[in-house]
C-alpha cells in the first residue's frame, strides 16, 4: 500500500516538472525571438475601447464570484478562475504572434484594444467552461487547462470568421455579433466533452451545501454581470450599433428576470436562489445572435422565452441529462450558456434562412467536445488520487479555528 502510494507521488511530481518544463519551453519560443524591451505602443485611435476591455475582465472576476456558493469550496473556485484565464491569455497571445505574425508586422503592433479583447474574450470563455467540471481536478490543473484550452478557442474563432463571411455575403447580417455560438455554446460543449472524459461520479455526492451569505455574494456578483453585459456584446461592433445593441441586451435581460421568477414560482412554488442567480442573465445570452436583427421590444419577449427555458432546464433537463450522460455538470453550464445559446442560433437561422448559421453551431459543437474529451483525458491521467471533490480542505492552509468542524482534516490522508 505504502509503495503504491510512493510510486503515485513520484508519478505526479514528474508529471508536474514535465508540464513545468513544457510550458517554459513554450514561452520560450514565443519570447526568445522577440526584443525584450519593445517601441510597440497601442494605438491612440484605438484606446476608447479601454474600458470595455476592462469591463470584460471585471466580468471574468465576477463569474467567479458567482460560482462561491458551495461554504467548502471557495478558495478552490477563486484559484481555478485566475489559473485558467491566466494560462489561456498567455499561450493565445503567443498563438497569436505566430499564426498573425504577417498582420502584426503589417500593424506595426500585436497589442492592440482589438487583440486585447480578443484575448479577455478567450479568458471569460475558459471561465464558464471550468464551471462544468470545477472542483474535481486538481489546482494546478487549471494551467494545463488554459494552456490547451488557448487553441481550441482560436479554432472555433477561425469558424466564426469563415462561415461569418459567407453569412455576411449573402444577408448582409452578421454572424453571432454578441457571442452565443463563440463563447457561451463553445464553452458549454467544451466543459462536456471534459467531464465526459474525467467521468468521476462521486461529484453527484456531493452535498453542495451553501449559507444565506454565499447565495448573497452569488445575487451580487449576477446582477454585476447584468450591468456589465452590453460592455461584452458591442466589444467590437460599430460605433453606430452601440446604443441599440445596448437597449436590445438590457431588455432581453428584463425579460428574464420577470420569466424566470415567474418560472421559480410556478415551478417550485419558491424561489430557488441558485437557479435564480443563474438564469436571470438567460437573457443576454439568447439575444446575443439576434442583437442587430430585432427591436427592443421584441428582445423583452425573446429575453422572456431565454428566462423560461433556461429556469426549466436546471429544474428538469439537468437531473436527465446528467443522468444519461453520467456525469455531473458541477454549475449547470450548460443549462444557461449551452441552452440559450441555441435559442439564440435557432433563432438567427429562421431570420436569415442561412444554412451557415446551422453549420457553424454544428462544427462548433462538434470541434469543442472532440477537443474536450481530448483535454478531458489529459487531466483524467494526470490528476492522480484527488481524495476529496469540491473542497477547499484538500489544497489550502486554513489558519481559523482548528476545533471548527469545517477545517477538520482527519478524514484526509
Amino acid at each position: 500500500m505504502e509503495e503504491t502510494k510512493r510510486m503515485e507521488n513520484r508519478r505526479d511530481m514528474l508529471l508536474k516538472v514535465a508540464f513545468v518544463l513544457f510550458s517554459v519551453v513554450v514561452v520560450a519560443l514565443v519570447v526568445l525571438p522577440q526584443n525584450f524591451v519593445s517601441a510597440e505602443a497601442v494605438a491612440p485611435e484605438d484606446t476608447s475601447q479601454f474600458g470595455k476591455h476592462l469591463d470584460i475582465w471585471f466580468m471574468t472576476f465576477l463569474i467567479a464570484i458567482l460560482m462561491m456558493f458551495i461554504k467548502k469550496f471557495e478558495w478552490g473556485v477563486a484559484v481555478a478562475v485566475l489559473l485558467s484565464a491566466a494560462a489561456t491569455y498567455i499561450v493565445y497571445f503567443g498563438i497569436i504572434s505566430i499564426v498573425e505574425a504577417d498582420a502584426i508586422a503589417e500593424a506595426g503592433t500585436m497589442w492592440t484594444q482589438a487583440n486585447l479583447i480578443r484575448g479577455s474574450v478567450a479568458s471569460i470563455t475558459v471561465v464558464v467552461t471550468i464551471g462544468c467540471f470545477i472542483g474535481t481536478i486538481k489546482s494546478w490543473q487549471y494551467i494545463i487547462v488554459g494552456a490547451l484550452f488557448a487553441p481550441v478557442f482560436y479554432l472555433v474563432e477561425y469558424l466564426c470568421i469563415y462561415f461569418g463571411d459567407i453569412l455576411m455575403t449573402n444577408t448582409g447580417v452578421a454572424m453571432d455579433p454578441g457571442g452565443a455560438i463563440l463563447v457561451h455554446m463553445c464553452a458549454a460543449y467544451f466543459g462536456i466533452g471534459v467531464i465526459s472524459a474525467i467521468r468521476d461520479k462521486r461529484a453527484f455526492d456531493e452535498p453542495m451545501f451553501s449559507t444565506t451569505h454565499s447565495y448573497t455574494f452569488a445575487w451580487l456578483a449576477s446582477m454585476l454581470l447584468f450591468m456589465l453585459w452590453p460592455s461584452f456584446v458591442t466589444a467590437v461592433l460599430d460605433p453606430a450599433d452601440v446604443s441599440r445593441a445596448t437597449a436590445v441586451c438590457y431588455m432581453a435581460g428584463m425579460g428574464s428576470i420577470i420569466s424566470a421568477y415567474l418560472t421559480c414560482k410556478i415551478v417550485q412554488k419558491k424561489i430557488n436562489p441558485g437557479i435564480y442567480a443563474f438564469t436571470l442573465l438567460a437573457g443576454p445570452v439568447c439575444m446575443s445572435p439576434i442583437m442587430l436583427l430585432i427591436d427592443p421590444f421584441f428582445a423583452v419577449f425573446w429575453g422572456m422565452l431565454g428566462g423560461i427555458l433556461s429556469t426549466l432546464c436546471f429544474i428538469y433537463l439537468q437531473p436527465w441529462f446528467c443522468k444519461k450522460l453520467g456525469v455531473l455538470d458541477v454549475m449547470g453550464v450548460h443549462n444557461l450558456h449551452g441552452m440559450a445559446g441555441w435559442l439564440g442560433v435557432i433563432a438567427l437561422f429562421v431570420m436569415t434562412k442561412d444554412l451557415s448559421v446551422m453549420m457553424y453551431a454544428l462544427s462548433m459543437v462538434a470541434v469543442t467536445v472532440v477537443c474536450g474529451l481530448l483535454v478531458g483525458l489529459v487531466l483524467r491521467y494526470t490528476r492522480g488520487d484527488m481524495k476529496l471533490l469540491l473542497d477547499d480542505r484538500s489544497e489550502f492552509i486554513f489558519n481559523e479555528d482548528p476545533e471548527h468542524p469545517e477545517h477538520d482534516l482527519s478524514n484526509i490522508d
